[in-house]
């Protein structure tokens, strides 16, 4: 295994990693706000009309994230190579 293909590796499962964090974090926010603001709502159907405008979005956030991620593994290498590219040449005129 090259070491530009270790590195692309690396740079994708970070970024797997990070997307997943952040689906994580969503979900877990959004719980919280609707626990924390479940009292306020003056009715039942407020509460019910919050709790689907919540899902929804919960659904299409981790919806898209998943196709991001698919399109990242399916252009992996060539989108990655070129990051790598660019942060070496980068690198090479800071003179490190």
């Amino acid at each position: 295994m090259s070491d530009l293909t270790k590195r692309i590796e690396q740079m994708h499962r970070k970024d797997i990693t990070i997307a997943w964090a952040f689906v994580i974090g969503l979900w877990l926010s959004i719980g919280f706000v609707a626990w924390a603001t479940w009292s306020l709502a003056p009715s039942g159907a407020a509460r019910t009309l919050l709790l689907i405008g919540g899902a929804t979005v919960l659904v299409f956030n981790t919806a898209a994230i998943m196709a991001m991620l698919r399109h990242y593994r399916e252009d992996r290498d060539f989108m990655y190579g070129l990051d790598i590219k660019f942060l070496d040449a980068a690198r090479a005129a800071r003179g490190k």
